[in-house]
């Protein structure tokens, strides 16, 4: 059967696309042809028509190229031409390619002759010869043809046209990049403009049914020297103590839990081979375990829990769901042999306070869990952070000034550790450089940034448009300041809006905005004009009224039906919201790079949103009684010290204290919030018979009186921080 639109039965999807006949319309048509023709647009849904292209449609536009001659070939039905200025040339697509001309599959479908053709530039210093197609390893020429193409991210990889075509045909757009670099974004740009097609699905190999089939299989062998299961060595039993553990590290060696003494699932099993490679590289160190709420021992068993394995928390069999929150205190109802009577009195209130959430507290216990993984995972990139210490002096009355040069200065580096000393720029007197003093200088600066001209939108944010910040590079140092903030111990920023969030972690090509992202008010009633049009006079008339707007964004075109307005409303959205920031973007996310605070977003995008889109939770006395764990001595049981803690701090909530929570947790810390990555060391209460508590910031420790009342228990707290604090503010 013959294309409707070039006349030829070839059947060759590479070149011209699918190729597809339709019985009950007499039709059969490319699909590329059917792109790049210059009198056609998706009107319908995507399961309508030819993929949104309506028959009716194809029909005018097969009439309408028709009446013109191919440039090329000489015959009548050229559909595609060439979009250059004053350029009359139109041609079919087949002879499009054998003449070299170049189609753009991206945006509104371009297509340029032979002589309007966009080419790439060869600089003088370009190095002349041959070197290798880095995919098919064939020699190509260092020249300025159509049928060579150079990498724009590398300055040696150079490609046959050919080549890159079925590279891009079988990885598709996500995994489509430079095969030297790595490069994505840069080089799927510059692809698509010099007329690769890189097709909106996953790659080829993604898509083959059972492919990684074999990669499923989990290795079940018990491969210790003395196997104790009478089943024989390769019996697994689930939720037992003959299921099969497998190495932490390899996982091509298992053993029978049982046959190891371990306890439970959750512990970390190696076998030999790969701890003997690790004890001979020196970086073996068997993993410690943590007590629990006390280190002494219960009926003679000490109760001790692995630190969390990096796989999710086992579910048993038999209930739907049965999350366990990562508090210790928690895990130890739900899996220790110990019983909640059998700890010692402080425990036992500390326990109280943390009861096994509710179905309704699902989303907050869901946004604790993700934060508290987000805090590991900043705490395994703050390994890169050195003892040297850099010294940020930051005027206090122009907060974003001083952090921007403290920033750009030559010294410093994201992997020192970072001091801060406050000035006042009347006396120039400079404060005490603590760790009380990063945490302000952070808090602030993340305030500042919410609030500067680079974000737009009232709670979650976009980033805006603004020149001069793009000429400065300030969206590089805001990304840069955020990464630093977050390893650093500042707060979570808290501020970001979920599409500028995916934007970050996906990338802006697979984003789709939605109308609460529209900062302008004007915009905004225009969008929403178009979206709730109930017939196409008005809308017409809505269109007509913002013509100059809409040509401006790049989406002025002929609308015939109703149903054209939710296509218009999506491009005018994309336009506004990403694609008038795609530099600023950019920008940011380099900047979100440093120290590797983007790779790990991307590897965690649901964890990290907790942080970036949700505000940080509000201090609570059970906040607070969660993050201190109490340390004490034998004869502290005998006193009612663990009650009074409890109970001023709900007081303090209650609002029956001159003092509040934030006041308490920056006695001790120096900070009042809670940092992103969490404190270092964990904060601890300690009752001692001292007369005053004492907050020890170094160790972030608590020391608190031991009293005979409540009264003077609260009435000693009161004095000391309102006088501690009292003093640090003047």
């Amino acid at each position: 059967s013959i294309c409707v639109l070039c006349g030829l039965t070839d059947d060759c999807t590479e070149k011209y696309g699918e190729k597809r006949t339709y019985v009950e319309y007499n039709l059969t048509v490319h699909y590329y042809c059917l792109l790049m023709s210059s009198g056609i647009w998706q009107r319908g849904e995507e399961d309508e028509g030819v993929d949104g292209f309506l028959i009716t449609d194809i029909r005018k536009e097969v009439n309408r190229a028709a009446r013109l001659k191919c440039n090329i070939c000489k015959k009548k039905g050229a559909s595609i031409g060439c979009v250059a200025p004053k350029c009359k040339r139109s041609y079919h697509f087949p002879c499009g390619l054998q003449r070299e001309c170049i189609f753009q599959f991206m945006e509104d479908f371009r297509s340029y002759c032979w002589e309007h053709r966009p080419v790439q530039e060869f600089t003088d210093k370009e190095p002349r010869g041959a070197s290798q197609c880095t995919i098919c390893l064939d020699l190509v020429e260092h020249l300025p043809l159509y049928t060579v193409l150079k990498s724009p991210c590398c300055k040696n990889a150079w490609f046959h046209r050919e080549c890159l075509q079925y590279q891009a045909l079988s990885a598709g757009i996500f995994f489509f990049r430079c095969t030297v670099c790595n490069n994505k974004d840069k080089f799927q740009k510059e692809m698509l403009r010099m007329g690769i097609h890189i097709p909106e699905r996953d790659a080829s190999w993604e898509l083959e049914e059972n492919a990684y089939q074999d990669l499923l299989h989990c290795y079940q062998h018990c491969d210790v020297k003395r196997c104790l299961c009478r089943k024989g060595r390769d019996y697994n039993e689930p939720d037992s103590k003959w299921e099969i553990k497998r190495c932490q590290y390899c996982g091509s060696r298992g053993t029978h839990l049982a046959c190891s003494s371990m306890r439970s699932w959750e512990e970390n099993w190696e076998c030999m081979e790969c701890r003997s490679i690790f004890a001979t590289s020196g970086k073996y160190s068997k993993q410690k375990k943590r007590a629990l709420a006390t280190s002494e021992k219960t009926n003679g068993t000490t109760c001790l829990l692995e630190e969390p394995s990096p796989k999710s928390p086992r579910q048993s069999s038999g209930s739907p769901r049965n999350f366990l929150l990562h508090s210790p205190k928690i895990m130890c109802q739900n899996l220790s042999p110990c019983s909640h009577r059998e700890l010692p009195a402080s425990n036992r209130m500390t326990m109280s306070l943390s009861p096994v959430m509710s179905n309704g507290s699902w989303s907050l216990r869901r946004l604790r869990e993700q934060r508290k993984e987000v805090s590991n995972i900043l705490k395994e990139l703050k390994v890169q952070v050195k003892t040297k210490p850099t010294r940020l002096n930051i005027n206090a009355e122009n907060i974003w000034s001083s952090a921007l040069k403290g920033f750009r200065q030559r010294i410093f580096s994201p992997t020192n550790t970072i001091e801060v000393s406050f000035s006042n720029s009347k006396n120039r007197s400079k404060t005490s450089t603590s760790a009380a003093s990063k945490h302000h200088f952070f808090q602030l600066l993340m305030l500042h940034l919410q609030n500067s001209s680079l974000f737009e939108g009232s709670s979650g944010k976009n980033l805006s448009l603004d020149f001069q910040a793009l000429e400065e590079n300030l969206y590089f140092e805001a990304g840069k300041m955020i990464a630093v903030s977050l390893i650093h111990g500042g707060p979570s920023p808290g501020f970001f809006s979920k599409t500028l969030f995916k934007c970050l972690v996906y990338g802006p090509e697979n984003v789709k905005p939605a109308l609460e992202d529209v900062a302008d008010d004007d915009v905004a009633q225009t969008i929403k004009k178009i979206k709730y049009a109930n017939s196409l006079s008005s809308l017409q008339s809505t269109l007509q009224d913002c013509c100059e707007f809409l040509a401006a964004a790049g989406c002025l075109r002929p609308v015939t039906a109703l149903c054209d307005k939710n296509m218009l409303v999506n491009d005018i959205l994309i336009c506004h919201v990403i694609k008038k920031v795609t530099l600023p973007l950019e920008s940011f996310r380099q900047g979100l790079k440093t120290l590797g605070v983007l790779e790990k977003m991307q590897m965690h995008p649901d964890a990290f949103s907790s942080i970036f889109c949700h505000k940080p939770e509000r201090l609570s006395a059970k906040t607070l009684c969660d993050l201190f764990t109490i340390h004490s001595s034998s004869d502290v049981n005998k006193v009612e010290g663990a009650g009074f803690w409890t109970g001023y701090l709900h007081d303090v909530e209650s609002g029956e204290s001159v003092v509040t929570l934030e006041d308490i947790l920056l006695f001790v810390t120096g900070s009042c919030y809670i940092p992103a990555i969490g404190f270092d060391p964990e904060p601890t209460v300690k009752f001692l018979h001292i007369r005053y508590p004492i907050g020890n910031r170094l160790l972030n420790c608590l020391e608190l009186p031991i009293t005979e009342t409540y009264q003077q228990f609260k009435n000693k707290m009161e004095f000391t921080i309102r006088n501690t604090l009292g003093v640090e503010g003047e």
